[in-house]
């Protein structure tokens, strides 16, 4: 897969198939889109493109308000896209300026005389350019002009598995991790460095690897324990991890990510680690007394444990 971070880089693209979105997620709604594609592209010797942004167009247009967090960062993306056979990865900088463009001009100054689009692969719901006058209607009444075919993904295909990425983003804010990996077609995940905690967890018995995620528009999943599996150099781990600021400990400690690797001792300090969420287990409380945490912990670890016999 070949990634471009302006139309300036672009190389010549042999009978470019494109999509357009943020792709946020890459779930089974987007999924279904590559696999369209690929196929599309197939029928005429062509190459794939997914004409995408480097920044989610919301945080440029309400950069004070936009709300907004990211199911993958663009690694992540990549990674996932790359599964698909997409041969390019266009990655525009979204402005405000590119934002005023009409459909008309995105169409004719971008897709077919930067591009040289042959085939556009689109949902009959997606909308673009100024005030989202672009539509599935409008390219078909264009695609004569420009001497492109406009392939449709239908109502009955997308509605089908009836997914967006806001949706996954509150099933993952809402702790529903099994109904967000069900849309995913994959498990959710985060990336972060191991650093150096205030080591409570190592004096009752479940010392826990503190991850910090450097990229800080990623979305965490909301406060409790979870079911996880937990990738360290290349080798799989399962574990249990605390999202929450750890009522029990203070009651001023600020929001952390913790994880208990099961059957783990190696030191990890400044290591990057993969962490995929498989359940969640239970919301994150306060208990009257330090040893009834640490029994419930065990009582944790005990049904995580549980789990992956049955997953073995």
């Amino acid at each position: 897969m070949k990634i471009f971070n302006s139309l300036e880089e672009l190389g010549h693209i042999t009978n470019p198939v494109i999509t357009i979105g943020s792709f946020d997620g890459v779930h089974l709604g987007h999924q279904k889109i590559l696999k369209k594609l690929r196929e599309e592209a197939d029928k005429i010797n062509g190459e794939t493109v997914l004409f995408t942004f480097k920044v989610h167009p919301k945080m440029v247009l309400f950069p004070d308000s936009h709300g907004i967090k990211l199911i993958q960062d663009q690694k992540e993306k990549n990674l996932k896209l790359s599964e698909y056979q997409l041969d390019n990865l266009i990655l525009f900088p979204f402005t405000k300026e590119f934002s005023n463009l009409s459909a008309y001009q995105f169409v004719k100054e971008i897709l077919v005389d930067k591009i040289g689009v042959k085939k556009i692969v689109i949902g009959y719901d997606h909308q673009f350019g100024n005030n989202r006058e672009g539509n599935i209607d409008f390219l078909k009444s264009v695609s004569n002009e420009f001497g492109f075919e406009v392939i449709e993904i239908s109502a009955e295909e997308i509605d089908e598995v009836n997914i967006s990425s806001t949706k996954i983003r509150q099933a993952i804010l809402a702790g529903d991790i099994k109904t967000a990996n069900s849309y995913l077609n994959d498990s959710y995940g985060l990336v972060g460095m191991v650093v150096k905690g205030q080591q409570l967890g190592r004096k009752i018995g479940f010392p826990t690897a503190n991850i910090h995620v450097e990229f800080q528009d990623k979305l965490i999943p909301g406060n409790g324990v979870y079911f996880v599996e937990v990738i360290v150099e290349g080798s799989l781990f399962f574990g249990m991890l605390n999202i929450g600021v750890r009522p029990t400990i203070d009651a001023n400690l600020a929001r952390t990510i913790e994880v208990n690797i099961f059957d783990f001792d190696q030191e990890i300090y400044g290591q990057e680690i993969k962490i995929e969420f498989i359940s969640k287990v239970r919301e994150e409380q306060k208990f009257e007394s330090l040893d009834k945490l640490i029994q419930q912990l065990k009582d944790d670890e005990e049904y995580c444990r549980s789990i992956i016999a049955v997953r073995n």
